[in-house]
């Protein structure tokens, strides 16, 4: 059977503010084609350049078959790199994270330099150019302290998103701040349904006491519809925009992205239990209003963001498998701040640690009962789940345009 053409007949035919059909979230083979028309297409978050603020600094990920490193080299620029050895194809960097003076293949010791070119291979042919044996660049591009890369032979346009998100970011240099925690769990579950999750708060009351405290439930926040006609939130940005700080909802032309500036609730600063700072410095000095709220931040398929005044909490999504997905939540301080003295870990985690095991949870319940035949989709509120449904039109809409336009179809595995 044409896998492609049974997706494609299954997208033009879903039933619009349904979820999607049961395949899209446990079939391989329809994994295989998110894989090669998504994530193997788009531009993915993969982490900060504060992560690699010294020549030599590297950390490595996989994107589905591709094991990748992101290193800052001599002249300071951050690139990505294919982590497959030019000589039998092992990995150069075996470590999540580290430092080095070059790059060396522990298999054979060829040796690379940091922008990937190799420096030697022993005992090779007389005639061997090591010019030709370099390790193969991925394209990498970096805005207001975010790396993205794209596997693509051609990569999409990254302008259009550099040009909207620069203003918002740059009032919190998170160029200039550090990884104070980094957590990683593996949810067992479509890293479709993950997003879905994050989409909507209307299972908020019922499962995020923590994040109650602080973050509001209105779907105005949460979802794609109504910011721009609440009083409360017009009045938030008209504060904010005041203070310096781009605060109205953008959205790019595809759905792709979109930010805005929201506020907590009952006068909270931060994401904490008590609602006050979690951290005594601030982000940067070009914040000194109170009560700016949260820059949510959404770039699919790969992260969602909460950008605060005094530190942000940034999510990546990578897909492990049909029915597993990655999540590496990081919480980022000022690059002064003491640890005990101007903040806990206790504090700054706590709030987004329970949430994040509470959508795990979530995430594997949904997917464990996807998986019965008996599943069929059902209808989203269209007052809570607008921001569900926006990200299933633009997951369907991005799949019909790639499978359109697929040179020749690949056939289901048997």
């Amino acid at each position: 059977m044409d896998i492609q053409n049974e997706m494609l007949r299954k997208l033009k035919t879903r039933r619009e503010g349904y979820s999607l059909d049961r395949a899209f979230y446990i079939d391989p083979d329809y994994y295989r084609q998110d894989l090669e028309n998504i994530w193997y297409k788009d531009w993915l978050f993969v982490g900060h350049d504060c992560e690699i603020p010294r020549p030599g600094n590297y950390f490595t990920l996989q994107v589905g078959d591709y094991p990748i490193v992101i290193v800052r080299d001599r002249q300071g620029a951050v690139r990505a790199l294919h982590n497959s050895c030019r000589h039998r194809g092992s990995r150069v960097c075996t470590q999540h994270k580290g430092s080095s003076a070059k790059l060396v293949c522990p298999y054979h010791q060829w040796t690379y330099e940091l922008d990937g070119r190799l420096l030697f291979a022993r005992q090779m042919p007389e005639d061997f150019d090591p010019a030709q044996h370099s390790l193969k660049p991925v394209s990498c591009e970096t805005v207001g302290g975010y790396i993205f890369i794209s596997l693509a032979e051609r990569p999409m346009d990254f302008q259009p998103f550099r040009d909207t998100v620069a203003a918002y970011l740059a009032p919190h240099r998170l160029g200039e701040t550090k990884v104070a925690y980094e957590s990683t769990i593996v949810e067992k579950g479509n890293w479709k349904l993950v997003w879905e999750n994050n989409r909507e708060c209307y299972h908020c009351a019922a499962n995020h006491p923590e994040l109650c405290r602080t973050y509001p439930e209105a779907p105005t926040v949460t979802g794609v519809q109504g910011a721009m006609d609440d009083p409360e939130i017009g009045a938030h940005w008209e504060r904010c925009e005041a203070a310096g700080l781009p605060s109205a909802f953008k959205i790019g032309p595809t759905g792709q992205f979109r930010m805005t500036r929201m506020p907590l609730i009952n006068g909270a600063e931060s994401y904490t239990m008590s609602g006050e700072k979690a951290v005594r410095k601030q982000l940067s000095g070009d914040i000194s209003a109170n009560g700016v709220g949260t820059l949510l931040l959404f770039h699919y398929p790969t992260t969602w963001n909460h950008i605060l005044g005094d530190h942000a909490i940034t999510f990546r999504v990578l897909p492990l498998g049909p029915e597993l997905t990655q999540v590496t939540t990081k919480w980022l301080v000022s690059k002064d701040a003491v640890e005990g003295v101007d903040y806990t870990l206790e504090d700054l985690t706590h709030v987004w640690t329970e949430t994040n095991d509470q959508d795990r949870q979530i995430v594997e319940e949904n997917a464990f009962g996807i998986r019965s035949p008996a599943y069929e989709p059902g209808p989203y509120s269209a007052e809570h789940e607008g921001g569900v449904m926006q990200f299933v039109d633009w997951y369907s809409r991005f799949m019909l345009d790639r499978l359109q336009g697929s040179a020749a179809p690949l056939s289901r595995v048997a």
